[in-house]
């Protein structure tokens, strides 16, 4: 069963490496068994050391369901020895993402549109994430807001599992699993008191 909760830990969101990794713990310590690690900023150098890293720290703890996901990066999911690759729109393509992490990892695919997730269905993505669903504030240009009714529509197109992300808070994340989301993806909302975040969204999304 896909989890219901997918936490993304965008490193620009943490002041240091120490508060990033401290987040990190904090997350898994809450129960969260799917997390992605997201840098849209740093070297490619920085990115392996800092996935190397989250890797080191969190394995130990919960090293028979944790998942760790790598954003965009295909080649430095391999490096890291990661669970799997998440990839955008502008990033390498779904096909070519499968062709350099194998038939055994993770593949997530995003998606902004209709049509954007009837693609996506049909490759070998394991998982497709649909959204902006509410407004968002951790994409400098985000792509528009679909809603509520885009979340339903996406369900209607595919039987993958469905992650629902953009602006999702603990006081709407319900209203999203109801429109047909199996997963919220949260990135925001748990910065502040990660633990204590993550902990109220697994209670509320139990």
């Amino acid at each position: 069963m896909f989890p219901y909760f997918y936490a993304i830990l965008d490193a620009s969101l943490y002041r240091d490496e120490s508060s990033l990794y401290s987040a990190a713990g904090e997350l898994v310590a809450s129960g969260v068994t799917l997390l992605q690690y997201r840098n849209k900023t740093g070297s490619a150098r920085q990115m392996l050391d800092q996935a190397r890293e989250l890797k080191r720290r969190l394995n130990p703890s919960n090293a028979t369901n944790l998942k760790l996901i790598m954003n965009d990066r295909a080649d430095l999911c391999l490096a890291a020895d990661f669970d799997g690759v998440h990839v955008g729109q502008d990033d390498l393509s779904p096909a070519g993402a499968r062709k350099v992490i194998g038939e055994k990892l993770w593949l997530g695919v995003s998606t902004h549109n209709s049509e954007q997730v009837k693609e996506a269905d049909q490759t070998t993505a394991d998982y497709i994430a649909i959204g902006p669903v509410f407004a968002t504030s951790s994409k400098a240009n985000p792509d528009p807001v679909v809603g509520l009714e885009g979340v339903r529509a996406a369900r209607k197109i595919t039987a993958k599992p469905l992650v629902a992300i953009g602006g999702i808070t603990r006081q709407n994340c319900l209203s999203v699993i109801e429109a047909g989301a199996d997963s919220v993806a949260v990135i925001s909302d748990l910065v502040t008191d990660p633990r204590k975040s993550a902990e109220e969204f697994l209670r509320i999304l139990r």
